[in-house]
């Protein structure tokens, strides 16, 4: 339901754009989501390639159709942690034996969809699929009673929309739409200030999914930025922010407990409805890789930008 103006000009006229003085942050955190919709995987460093960060929704849950599912149907899905070990991906979940693949692994090839584009993709095979459906089954609407694990085939290209990128291709992978989404820690902050002024226990970035935090700015700065560059000591990464990250129903869902609750939600309700998005609520920046493929972010890296009007 879309708000009054006033609403949503909070979400991208809330403050003055500081043209005088630059951008400057740092980044504080770097994540990465293996298999879509699981658990992330904190990281002090991590390649930037193409479609995003290394290894970034490389893995992807279907359903016997091959339609993918994720917290939204499944919310027990962000208590599957995973870890990079010796080659292997590891992945652990509470009463379950611990599911090891190869980071080379692929058995036979299958097409699924991801939202509205179909992809040619591997199949996991037969172990992978049963530890899905075993864990995730049992809470599962009909239909989602027995799960397949597929990976992205690296040799196809799926576009972002190159509605948002002024008609650049960019490319991501099992990503809802985009290869980076970037938040900061005074943005958490600005929305734990409301949830405790409501009554309601603080949360943490892991209820947003990003790939990068920043450190060093106030709340939503990210909104205001377009191309950013991230100094790796012998070269530059480039990145630009191009749409707002609307938000579903996952930021409800206790990363601890795999359980859905409204009050994220209502919070951002009164204070993030994007007239960008018609209405819809935005919470961090879906940005594209121009520059850096190859280059090694890490946690400390500054970070400069070009402030930018809406």
């Amino acid at each position: 339901m879309k708000g009054s103006d006033a609403d949503i000009d909070t979400v991208t006229m809330s403050s003055t754009v500081p043209t005088s003085s630059p951008f400057v942050a740092r980044i504080d955190a770097l994540w990465v989501y293996p298999v879509k919709s699981c658990a992330g995987v904190s990281l002090n460093e991590a390649e930037l390639t193409p479609t995003g960060l290394a290894w970034d929704r490389a893995w992807m849950v279907v359903d016997e159709e091959g339609e993918f599912v994720t917290q939204r149907e499944l919310p027990r899905m962000a208590l599957i942690q995973p870890a990079f070990k010796l080659g292997q991906l590891v992945l652990r979940a509470p009463g379950m034996l611990a599911l090891h693949l190869s980071l080379e692994a692929a058995e036979w090839p299958v097409k699924v969809r991801v939202w509205d584009d179909v992809v040619e993709a591997w199949d996991m095979g037969d172990i992978a699929a049963q530890w899905f459906s075993d864990f995730l089954g049992a809470d599962a609407p009909t239909g989602l009673k027995r799960l397949r694990l597929v990976r992205f085939d690296p040799e196809v290209r799926r576009l972002c929309s190159t509605q948002w990128t002024g008609g650049r291709e960019s490319l991501t992978q099992f990503a809802d739409g985009f290869g980076v989404l970037v938040t900061s820690g005074a943005s958490v902050d600005g929305l734990n200030e409301r949830l405790q002024a409501a009554g309601q226990p603080a949360v943490d970035q892991r209820r947003f999914r990003p790939n990068i935090v920043l450190g060093g700015v106030d709340a939503h700065d990210e909104d205001r930025i377009g191309v950013w560059r991230i100094d790796t000591g012998n070269s530059q990464a480039v990145l630009e922010n191009v749409k707002p990250c609307a938000r579903c129903p996952i930021p409800n869902v206790d990363p601890d407990a795999g359980v859905s609750s409204p009050a994220v939600g209502d919070a951002l309700q009164t204070y993030r409805q994007d007239r960008r998005l018609s209405g819809a609520l935005t919470f961090g920046m879906n940005a594209i890789v121009l520059e850096g493929d190859g280059l090694i972010l890490r946690v400390g890296q500054a970070v400069t930008a070009d402030w930018a009007f809406d």
